[in-house]
């Protein structure tokens, strides 16, 4: 069998280690948990760190994310489908928005099941993913304050996700000041600036954050403890949160070039051998893990002398070279995983997952609150 472990302990130290970065700046954050789709026991395992607010961009993770924990405040952080105006209500506190179509169906909803429903308008400040023209910001804005059942608690933007433009101080700074004059032409107040991601947290550290600048949606650097703006590490946290686990179900003594002629594989591409190896064996092990899984080129073996050499639908074909750690059918292997390997693997029901509780739910508890 393969699994997919998340340590709870590690979780924990990085979740505290932003805390106190964000409470230190007088930054609020949520959680982006989309990473962990949906799964129920890994979604316990956040709530115990933390619960009181968590993004995500797939509605049947928020109606999950309601269900264990109704008190926690649910953000859905992409522009809702029109269509599902009714679950978004339902499930998500929060909403992203940038259509007023959209926003006009949230507030019919909203009227119709009694609740007051929240909302971030999203700008487009350079990374052409989601966001409003700023020109047309004034206007919008002026549509949805007529809006009943809507409320405005902030103003967003995303950078990086799409064509990596990466946050700076200058646009940290105007967006600080179309708030200040939405507010000022509006008479209102806007409470929020969700501008903040993983990308973002290295400018706190070299004091370029814009006092306004005060909310951040942050999943990478929890999760991996990433410097994502310098595609880094971040001293003091573990990157090692997930583990990646699968068995051996083959282990042979194996030519290293393969024979006969060679079209495509399965992936449609023609693997290229070393000629200087026609001739010599291996060790070759089959674990029970496919791409249909994780993308081999996205995790890494845990022990030194261990290579992957190239996958299937459903399995893995590893170079044990001498097998220096006599590997037998049964034993398992150890992999580090990228977020992308962690999203595919979480995405994938053939991977089981595990919590590695070192301390228990309870005291869990007792060690967040009093960090």
């Amino acid at each position: 069998m393969s699994y997919i472990t998340l340590n709870s302990q590690k979780l924990l130290h990085n979740y505290n280690f932003l805390n106190q970065i964000f409470e230190k700046n007088n930054i609020e954050w949520a959680v982006v948990a989309k990473l962990l789709c949906g799964n129920e026991k890994f979604l316990k395992c956040l709530l115990d760190v933390a619960k009181k607010e968590i993004c995500d961009s797939r509605l049947t993770n928020l109606r999950h994310i309601k269900e264990l924990s109704p008190k926690t405040q649910t953000v859905y952080i992409k522009p809702p489908a029109k269509r599902l105006a009714k679950s978004i209500v339902k499930y998500a506190d929060v909403s992203f928005n940038t259509e007023i179509d959209t926003i006009k169906a949230l507030s019919d909803e909203a009227v119709l099941q009694n609740k007051i429903h929240k909302i971030v308008i999203m700008l487009e400040m350079g990374e052409l993913r989601e966001g409003i023209m700023v020109k047309n910001l004034s206007n919008f804005y002026g549509e949805v304050l007529q809006l009943p059942n809507i409320e405005v608690v902030g103003i967003g933007t995303n950078l990086n996700c799409l064509n990596g433009i990466l946050p700076d101080e200058k646009k940290l700074f105007k967006l600080n000041r179309f708030k200040e004059i939405i507010e000022e032409s509006h008479h209102t107040k806007i409470p929020h600036i969700s501008a903040g991601s993983s990308v973002t947290i290295p400018l706190i550290f070299e004091n370029k954050i814009p006092e306004g600048i005060n909310h951040f949606r942050v999943g990478e650097s929890l999760f991996f403890g990433t410097d994502v703006y310098n595609d880094s590490t971040i001293g003091g946290m573990h990157q090692d949160i997930f583990r990646l686990t699968a068995e051996i179900i083959e282990i042979v003594e194996k030519p290293m070039i393969p024979a006969g002629d060679a079209g495509t594989n399965l992936t449609g591409e023609t693997p290229m051998h070393d000629e200087t190896n026609r001739g010599k064996t291996s060790v070759r092990a089959i674990v029970d893990l496919g791409i249909l899984d994780v993308d081999p080129k996205q995790i890494v073996p845990l022990s030194a002398g261990i290579e992957i050499i190239g996958a299937s639908s459903d399995m893995m074909i590893l170079d044990l070279s001498d097998n220096i750690y006599n590997f037998q059918v049964g034993d398992t292997i150890d992999f580090s995983m990228n977020y992308m390997a962690v999203l595919r693997a979480m995405n994938s029901e053939y991977v089981d997952k595990v919590v590695d509780y070192k301390t228990n739910a309870k005291q869990l508890k007792i060690l967040a609150h009093t960090h």
